[in-house]
């Protein structure tokens, strides 16, 4: 049955190839993006997707979900930040939760009580393995990813009596770019060539971890469309399933 899917963060990687996968099955998708600039060449390059800007850090932007009827709603945008804890500038760890925590709940709370109304829908959180695995270097992004998980888990619970089914996403590694960029720029204050070497260290052996023998993207669309269409859901959704048992392997030195 076809379905009206809206997904945050159709721009680029698993968002945006999901969106086009569930066009081409025949669903409703809108597919939404932070600029205006992003939307014109979503739009041109993919005329069967409806196309939205929509900031999620934006209250205006965020109460425009009001004019569609949705059956599933995929929280899928977000905002990568690496660097050690320690010497993190607060504004920068504020600006990651605004997007990946603040701005997420603020969207998802707003398709909640549409979906409340009707007393149907499925909300889709895309969190991460770091939403229950924590590494170093990773830290800031890790703490959002931790705060999804605690969020998509007690929205299971507490919309469930409302027919609303809410579950998780949690990729492990996988190349989009999106853990390359995230992992080699942690942003302009930190400063390896002043950097106190431990924390050098720590940001190498964070790119060796997420860069290196990152899996396909394919997967992951594969599963937000199963996901989608399935009749029933689980809370946590790793991809792939023995993600955790991966990582836990010692690596072949």
């Amino acid at each position: 049955m076809s379905k009206t899917v809206l997904i945050t963060g159709a721009g680029s990687g698993f968002g945006r190839h999901a969106a086009v996968q569930l066009a081409g099955r025949g669903h409703t998708v809108i597919a939404t993006v932070e600029t205006d600039r992003q939307a014109a060449e979503l739009s041109a390059a993919h005329p069967e997707l409806t196309v939205a800007k929509l900031d999620i850090t934006n209250p205006d932007d965020v109460a425009t979900v009001d004019r569609w009827d949705l059956d599933v709603f995929i929280a899928n945008a977000g905002l990568g930040q690496t660097g050690p804890l320690a010497s993190i500038p607060m504004a920068r760890l504020r600006a990651v939760f605004e997007v990946n925590v603040f701005g997420t709940f603020a969207i998802t709370q707003r398709v909640a009580a549409a979906m409340k109304r009707k007393r149907a829908g499925r909300i889709l959180i895309v969190s991460s393995i770091a939403g229950v695995r924590a590494g170093i270097g990773s830290g800031p992004y890790v703490m959002t990813k931790h705060a999804l998980q605690a969020m998509g888990g007690v929205l299971r619970s507490e919309l469930a009596p409302f027919g609303i089914d809410v579950a998780l996403i949690n990729p492990g590694p996988f190349a989009t770019g999106f853990n390359d960029r995230m992992a080699n720029d942690p942003g302009d204050w930190f400063d390896r060539n002043t950097a106190d070497p431990e924390e050098v260290a720590i940001m190498d052996s964070l790119v060796k971890r997420i860069t290196v023998g990152q899996l396909d993207p394919a997967d992951v669309v594969k599963r937000y469309v199963e996901l989608v269409e399935a009749d029933e859901t689980e809370l946590v959704n790793f991809i792939p399933k023995d993600i955790l048992e991966r990582m836990s392997k010692p690596k072949s030195t």
